[in-house]
């Protein structure tokens, strides 16, 4: 796919962009490398007034920037404004918080004085992906820049408005030139890139694929990355849960974005016991859900980004309903243009079809029962990946061994997984490894320098 920015709701090809020439990617990186020479010497003092400048930029124009989102990969207007207000408070948060998670740390040895600094690494490169085109590249920015460090943004080729975007946002809040700058690249010119000498380090977030593919790459040249890559979060319910509150949050879980969340819950696995009830619940709420034009207040579901991600799930769902799943709502392809699917239920699935080792990407919740918590935890770990989940009871001692056992890099009791700037964020497995946000992710990208000073 060429860089361009083609209407999801429409299939219309609105603006198309060059990718940068050899030449013209090595100026920016030459660029960022002579920025981050000077800019890692400025004071975190004035590090913060300049990302607080960015976070009022962000919520003077939120409705600009919530509809560029809208336009180029299909999310609902709603949700893209909320999207920009997050990635405010993202920034707010490390302006407020950085220097305490990267002050010294002295440690009583057999020195003078010895302690743990945090120093800031060099450019590092962030490839990104298309579902959350604002939060995913501010949640990835406001710790690194926070840092010392200077930001390579290699986004998604879909949304290279949203890409160019944020960078003049770093640029209006008096980031100096190079602090973080937008390669408009495609996915070839990765691996060059985090060859360079330049470059430092690298993160990822979006597909098994493309994380083994970066992480390959720059292990060869000993660069660290940080990978969030694809989840199948099981949303668990056994029988003492509040079930209005489970079913309501279920559907928000599902249909968040669209449903093309690597948190969104996709596998809800629910008690026997009221399976039954859960289930005429759920699909009672489905059929209320709006399906329609993305710049719509009165929209609940847009279309998905891309006519690839439809075309995806809509044969994952084809292949449980061959092997005898049974779909109580949606599933069929809208006759009416644009990446438009229904919002769509599968339960009854059988061992052997893609719902029990793949991630549907889409408005499609997976159904299964169970007889008991044991059960559930190991069919919600059955699964190769290990993002978040979702577990529902009023039992303390099942709360525990949900805590104890789910393989998740999250897990939420009685509540919608999501991401907050005051929590690590990241998963385990194929899910990918390391850290963003809370006081973790800020360290992700530093040098952890120890200082021993004799008397």
């Amino acid at each position: 796919m060429g860089i361009a920015t083609i209407n999801p709701a429409t299939g219309e090809t609105v603006k198309t962009f060059q990718p940068l020439t050899d030449e013209e990617l090595n100026r920016k990186l030459d660029r960022a490398d002579r920025t981050f020479k000077q800019y890692r010497r400025t004071m975190m003092v004035q590090r913060s007034k300049w990302l607080r400048a960015a976070a009022d930029i962000l919520e003077r124009d939120r409705a600009k920037f919530g509809e560029i989102m809208t336009l180029e990969m299909g999310k609902p207007i709603k949700s893209a404004i909320s999207e920009v207000d997050k990635c405010a408070l993202v920034c707010r948060y490390y302006a407020d918080n950085a220097s305490e998670f990267l002050a010294d740390i002295p440690v009583q040895t057999d020195a003078s004085f010895s302690y743990v600094s945090y120093h800031p690494l060099g450019a590092v490169l962030a490839v990104m992906p298309w579902n959350f085109p604002f939060w995913q590249v501010f949640r990835f920015a406001a710790p690194a820049l926070m840092a010392g460090n200077v930001g390579l943004l290699k986004h998604a080729s879909n949304v290279p408005q949203c890409a160019l975007a944020i960078e003049e946002i770093f640029t209006e809040a008096g980031f100096p030139s190079g602090a973080f700058q937008t390669l408009l690249i495609g996915a070839s010119q990765v691996a060059k890139v985090v060859a360079d000498d330049r470059v430092c380090a690298a993160t990822l977030t979006g597909s098994e694929y493309a994380g083994m593919s970066l992480a390959e790459c720059a292990g060869k040249h000993l660069k660290k990355t940080v990978l969030e890559l694809g989840g199948s979060d099981p949303f668990i319910v056994m029988g003492s849960a509040n079930l209005e509150a489970a079913v309501s949050t279920a559907v928000t879980a599902r249909m968040l974005n669209s449903g093309q969340s690597c948190i969104a819950a996709k596998r809800f696995i629910v008690h026997e016991s009221i399976a039954e009830e859960f289930q005429k619940r759920l699909l009672a709420k489905f059929k209320n859900l709006t399906l329609g034009d993305p710049m719509s207040e009165d929209t609940d579901i847009g279309p998905l980004a891309t006519p690839g991600i439809r075309e995806e799930l809509h044969e994952q769902v084809a292949a449980c309903k061959d092997k005898g799943a049974k779909v109580l709502i949606g599933g069929e392809l809208p006759d009416r243009p644009g990446n438009f699917y229904p919002p769509t239920i599968i339960a009854d699935i059988p061992p052997g079809t893609p719902a029990y080792d793949q991630e549907f990407f889409g408005p499609v919740a997976l159904l299964f029962r169970v007889e008991s918590i044991d059960d559930a935890i190991a069919l919600a770990n059955s699964v190769p990946y290990g993002l978040g989940a979702s577990a529902w009871t009023a039992v303390a001692a099942e709360q525990q061994q949900f805590i104890n056992e789910l393989e998740a890099g999250a897990v939420f009791i009685n509540g919608l997984v999501k991401s907050d700037p005051r929590l690590p964020f990241g998963g385990i497995k194929k899910s990918g490894y390391g850290r963003e946000l809370g006081v973790q992710g800020i360290q992700e990208f530093v040098n952890i320098k120890t200082i021993w000073i004799g008397h």
